[in-house]
């Protein structure tokens, strides 16, 4: 028998070889089918440059089709995959109008705690949330309103008057104090990964827009060109500067021209000045206000046509609708249109809008990330830091809850969840409201007994004094909730647009609060006012042994205030705004020139002075010093300030820096805010901060040569406990 077996053995093999090469390559071949299936068009395949993306995905657009992606309620366009997408989303101060979420406390809260960390750390709790309700509303389909990645929050307006009713939506009066407290939130909510946005950040309403709401469709805002430069523009410079993705234009008109088709706001200032390359959205609705309110032009194609010459990118409204109309009529070219629509798309491709989930990594945020533990761990300490002790006659706050037999707490806020809420808001299953937290806190052998007291709207009924009698203590819960104060139509017991055009508590409010007092003799009177905005308190400020100011707390407000009461945590909130004694104090509602209004140009006594607030500690401060006495234009002032807590109880004190010119020139503010540290200090114990002040921070507008200068001379840097209580000052030389 021949052995033949070793070649075809040989043969065998040689065919496997060959069978599984072939699977192999079939295999291969498939694969990169599949994979080419997941991106049909270069736009889709994420190795490819966002620029080469785009311009090839605005190839494959129709003209009709470029219009509706440059809408705030984006349609899908079916025919190349793209899911429809909804630009208007809120997160204020938590995920607003999207169901549950953690509530931390109102935005001008955020501000009063004087702590730019801290509000990183709440914008990138809110971001986290966004990202978990987003992902898990797109598996169920869920493409609303409300349910995306693009936030049109932070509003960084100055509050220059506080009979704004939005003036609780922005960080308070102070252009230095908004600019640290925006770019810490926009930071935190857009997140640093070099390639995916966690969320988009939107500065507005730009620019000089602060009121009065029942005007904001029509008013021509005409501010000096220094109180422009130096009040209005620097929170929205620093906010670019730290790549804010998104910038609203406002209603108003500023210097006669709308300010979505301000080519001197939107282009020269905003991209050319400052270098911008986000995109522009118009307010809600603004672009009508262009043709039939502001009435710049006959018809809705002509105030489409401005908005695109300016730079709109986004209308938040219909109007863009018409521009193929506007391309038709010769008003605009189609390439003005792809031009608008780029740095639009670009912020999609930054939100991993177009790539797989699985490569974007905030889609692995888990959905327990909502409302959970650590976040309202968050938002009590935010709330606790957020509080302001105005008044502590005698020291009776804090109480003793371990020698407190029985308390009372009255007032139409004191178990009102819409006191804890604010605006643009999103809602928690766990809110705590004042009364709550009180009972909470003081535990189970103390009697809490509860009134309301009287209502909002009602002079003649008033209860609850029969109750204090007995009480050891009562606490008066009183101030404005949104129904009172809020955007125009949102504050539905407001006849005024939503604007307060009488700063002054309620008379019966005042009335209550008199006829409590003298009810309950020499017992603790401690009274919490809530509200967005300064308040004249009136005779309430004698009345009260006690006043705290709690704003719109959020949803741990009421334990925040409980712990404050009763000493577990010492108050370290501050005013960001001038709390005047009257409305006769303020300026013409309608003038937006800055003399006469803030810490800066108010030359009255307030009630109360921006950056004031009380502590249960004693700090003095002991020594202030700086490096050295002499600075150029170009160098940065390190300032050293030294304290001590001479109290009884540990705390937190805000060393306050402000710094004026020793010869101060026409129209010079009184002072500047320049810095500010938080500093914690057990009892008795001694510390020291370094703040870092660079020189340009002195500079002002020089209307001749259109630019900031740093005039030479002798300056004064003051390290204080507020604007007006200034305890160290050292003397230096800008050459």
């Amino acid at each position: 028998m021949i052995k033949t077996y070793p070649l075809l053995k040989s043969l065998m093999i040689n065919f496997r070889f060959l069978f599984f090469l072939f699977i192999f390559i079939w295999l291969f071949a498939c694969n990169q089918q599949t994979e080419k299936k997941d991106w049909d068009y270069p736009f889709q395949n994420p190795a490819l440059s966002v620029d080469k993306r785009i311009d090839d995905l605005i190839g494959r657009l129709t003209l009709e089709e470029k219009a509706s992606l440059m809408l705030y309620n984006s349609p899908a366009i079916e025919h190349l995959g793209i899911p429809a997408y909804n630009w208007w989303n809120e997160c204020l101060h938590g995920v607003a109008r999207a169901g549950e979420a953690t509530v931390f406390p109102q935005a001008i809260g955020l501000a009063a705690t004087f702590d730019d960390e801290l509000i990183f750390r709440v914008a990138d709790a809110i971001s986290d949330e966004a990202r978990a309700k987003h992902h898990l509303a797109v598996k169920k389909g869920n493409r609303s309103q409300y349910s995306g990645l693009s936030f049109w929050t932070p509003n960084i307006n100055i509050f220059r008057d506080p009979r704004w009713g939005r003036g609780q939506e922005t960080y308070g009066e102070d252009p230095y104090l908004t600019s640290l407290i925006g770019v810490a939130f926009v930071k935190g909510l857009q997140g640093n990964d070099p390639k995916y946005l966690k969320a988009s950040a939107c500065a507005k309403h730009y620019v000089v827009h602060s009121g009065p709401e029942i005007l904001r469709h029509r008013f021509n805002a005409l501010p000096s060109e220094r109180d422009f430069r130096e009040t209005y523009l620097p929170g929205f410079e620093a906010l670019v500067k730290a790549g804010v993705e998104s910038v609203m234009c406002a209603y108003n008109r500023t210097y006669d021209k709308p300010c979505c088709g301000s080519s001197y706001l939107l282009d020269t200032i905003l991209k050319k000045e400052w270098g911008f390359t986000g995109h522009i959205v118009s307010d809600c609705w603004a672009l009508d206000d262009i043709w039939a309110r502001h009435k710049l032009v006959t018809d809705k194609v002509q105030a489409t046509a401005m908005a695109a010459k300016a730079g709109v990118n986004l209308n938040c409204g219909y109007l863009y609708k018409y521009l193929p109309a506007a391309v038709d009529s010769g008003l605009i070219d189609e390439s003005l249109v792809e031009k608008d629509l780029k740095p639009l798309l670009r912020t999609r491709f930054k939100l991993g809008l177009f790539d797989p989930e699985e490569m974007v990594p905030f889609s692995k945020i888990p959905a327990d990330v909502v409302d959970s533990d650590i976040h309202r761990k968050l938002a009590l300490e935010t709330a606790t830091k957020a509080v302001v002790l105005l008044k502590n006659r005698n020291n009776i706050l804090p109480i003793n809850p371990d020698t407190l037999s029985t308390m009372l707490v009255v007032g139409p806020t004191a178990a009102d969840i819409t006191t804890l809420l604010g605006n643009y808001n999103g809602f928690s299953k766990k809110m705590v409201t004042i009364l709550e937290g009180i009972i909470g806190r003081a535990g189970i052998g103390t009697t809490v007994e509860y009134n309301q007291g009287f209502m909002f709207h009602n002079d003649t009924i008033m209860t609850g004094f029969w109750q204090a009698n007995r009480a050891d203590a009562t606490v008066v819960c009183i101030g404005i909730n949104s129904l009172f104060e809020g955007e125009q139509g949102d504050a539905m017991l407001n006849p005024d647009g939503g604007d307060r055009m009488k700063i002054e508590l309620p008379a019966n409010q005042i009335e209550y609060v008199k006829k409590m007092r003298k009810k309950i003799n020499d017992k603790p009177l401690i009274v919490v006012v809530t509200g967005g905005s300064a308040i004249a308190l009136g005779e309430v400020a004698d009345l009260a042994d006690a006043i705290l100011f709690a704003w719109y707390p959020g949803e741990e407000g009421g334990n925040a205030v409980a712990d404050i009461i009763f000493g577990n945590v010492s108050p370290s909130g501050r005013l960001p705004v001038t709390f005047y004694k009257s409305t006769v104090d303020l300026p013409p509602f309608e003038d937006y020139n800055m003399d006469g209004r803030t810490y800066k140009y108010f030359n009255g006594e307030p009630l109360y002075p921006f950056g004031y607030g009380l502590s249960y500690s004693d700090f003095s401060y002991t020594k202030i010093a700086s490096d050295r006495k002499r600075y150029s234009n170009e160098d940065t002032i390190v300032i050293v300030v030294s304290a001590k807590n001479a109290g009884d109880m540990d705390g937190e004190e805000v060393i306050q820096i402000y710094a004026r010119n020793a010869a101060p020139g026409k129209d010079d503010p009184i002072k500047v805010f320049v810095g500010f540290k938080r500093l914690f200090l057990k009892k008795g114990e001694s510390g020291k901060v370094e703040l870092k002040i660079p020189v340009k921070t002195f500079a002002r507008w020089d209307i001749e040569k259109q630019k900031y200068l740093v005039r030479p001379g002798k300056y004064f840097i003051s390290a204080g406990k507020n604007s007006a209580e200034i305890l160290q000052e050292v003397e230096t030389i800008v050459e």
